[in-house]
């Protein structure tokens, strides 16, 4: 059975892991005290020889062997070496967690397009599960010691209501000396075109979303396989624990205390027990146990995974699934949010403290700009606000002799377009082809305009409405007239924006 403890941790605190070290069920002490005791027994079986048995000759050559392995341990890299197999290790065991076949998917398209109320619409949706189920079964007893021992032939799977027995001669008739765990979803696809040929299935888009169903579910089966056969290389397995075991075994020589009267450098303390070497031992050996349990999650250990029980879970919700809650609804009626603009959920009293927090609008939104920043700046190497910037768009279009009328009317142009005109292109060239002319010919084509009059210079302009436009014009009627529309005026900009207008009737003034 998985060991849980994901309640335990819900809220960090002080000492929150402190009370899973407490536990036994799943934990390294069960895995790693065997050889923590053998190791702490072969070391104090060397220590008590050196201390008492040998002579003092032999003593000295100890010491020196001590010196020599401590020395050289450190050049093996353990944490090296370990740290990347366990990584790797970690990293196959919850792929192969993804990998389960689980039907939640495929039962809720079998469910929606697989149609009759009668005995014949049910015998196939049941039907079609338990073929689903099926392949799920085959594939687990070859991969999970528990499973097989579940089911350890094929009649256990028959008498378990799996397969009948008329499946069964059609399964073992089939010859194939390989794995047969996909000839149920072959029976699926089969069962699903008979039931598109009847009706059951109305139509080939529904069709193709189950049979669409299914590979995916098929191919989590074939997955399981895969990593079944192919483990990570014998070799990467051999050289960490060759690794680790090396290691330890020249700790037992040297981590030994010797005699401080000696004068060793490193060796002024003399106790019984390396507490550190322990710890070491504890650290780096149950690192390697962590990856010798989760390289093969489909065994019997604490934390490997709970196939039988996922057998029992998925086999029944399916046929629930398909049988019992087919065609199942609850009478339609208003939600209780029904009138209410923005629906909210009710709080309890231990979490009303929530009401008081505001929702997140993004990480700038409490941003602070000063007024000045905050005016927009031209994009021509113009210094100032937009406002006061020189050499508009539509200045530039205007011929460069075109003199005072031409400017004076090119600042008009600008102060249009500023208040959103509906000038078109059209009207922008003749307005240019008339700021040419003389006085008299300007006032005749229109463009003479209280602007220009020094006396009217300080009024503003009577913006009338855009008017619609009117038919396309032919010959010299196109040459000589153009359409200026112009909205009416908009509303106030806010007070942290630059007034142009204001800056743009001072300037013609």
């Amino acid at each position: 059975m998985t060991v849980t403890y994901t309640a335990r941790v819900a809220n960090a605190r002080f000492g929150g892991f402190s009370q899973l070290l407490l536990l036994w069920r799943g934990s390294i002490y069960k895995l790693l005290w065997r050889e923590l005791l053998c190791f702490l027994g072969l070391y104090m079986a060397l220590s008590a020889a050196y201390r008492f048995m040998l002579a003092e000759d032999q003593k000295r050559y100890f010491e020196k062997l001590v010196i020599y392995c401590d020395q050289y341990a450190s050049l093996i890299p353990v944490s090296f070496v370990l740290g990347f197999y366990v990584t790797l290790v970690v990293h196959r065991w919850w792929n192969q967690y993804l990998c389960m076949p689980l039907p939640d998917a495929l039962m809720c398209v079998v469910a929606g397009t697989v149609h009759g109320r009668d005995d014949r619409g049910r015998l196939y949706r049941r039907t079609l599960m338990r073929y689903a189920g099926l392949s799920a079964v085959l594939i687990l007893r070859s991969v999970s010691t528990a499973v097989f021992k579940r089911f350890p032939t094929i009649d256990h799977v028959v008498e378990a209501g799996f397969m009948t027995r008329e499946e069964r001669k059609k399964f073992e008739n089939l010859n194939s000396s390989y794995n047969k765990y996909w000839v149920p979803c072959v029976w699926f696809s089969n069962l699903a075109a008979q039931a598109r040929r009847e009706g059951r299935i109305r139509d080939n888009s529904a069709l193709k979303l189950l049979l669409e169903e299914l590979n995916v579910f098929r191919g989590k089966c074939g997955m399981l396989f895969h990593y079944d056969w192919i483990s990570i290389p014998l070799v990467y397995t051999q050289v960490v624990t060759i690794a680790v075991y090396s290691y330890f075994l020249a700790c037992l020589i040297g981590r030994q205390f010797l005699d401080p009267a000696q004068g060793y450098k490193d060796h002024t303390l003399d106790l019984c027990i390396p507490i550190f070497t322990l710890l070491q031992f504890f650290f780096y050996a149950g690192w390697l146990k962590v990856a010798e349990q989760l390289i093969n999650p489909f065994g019997e250990d604490d934390d490997d995974f709970e196939t039988n029980f996922l057998i029992d879970r998925n086999f029944q919700v399916s046929m629930l699934a398909v049988d019992e809650m087919y065609d199942d609804l609850a009478m339609l009626e208003k939600d209780l949010y029904w009138d209410a603009a923005e629906a909210r959920a009710p709080y309890t009293a231990a979490t009303a403290f929530l009401l008081q927090q505001p929702s997140f609008q993004g990480s700038t939104f409490d941003i602070a700009l000063a007024k000045e920043d905050m005016q927009f700046q031209r994009l021509d190497g113009a210094d100032g606000p937009l406002g006061e910037a020189h050499g508009d768009f539509l200045q530039r279009l205007l011929p460069a002799g075109a003199g005072t009328a031409g400017g004076l009317l090119g600042r008009r142009l600008s102060l249009l377009r500023r208040k959103n005109s509906c000038v078109s292109e059209a009207s922008t060239a003749a307005s240019c082809a008339c700021a040419g002319a003389p006085d008299g010919a300007a006032q005749d084509c229109g463009c003479g305009d209280p602007l220009l009059d020094p006396g009217l210079r300080d009024q503003e302009p009577e913006l009338p409405a855009c008017p619609e436009p009117p038919g396309p014009l032919l010959g010299s009627a196109a040459d000589a007239f153009t359409t200026v529309s112009i909205p009416g005026p908009r509303a106030p900009a806010p007070p942290w924006l630059p007034s142009p207008i204001g800056e743009e009737e001072e300037s013609l003034a």
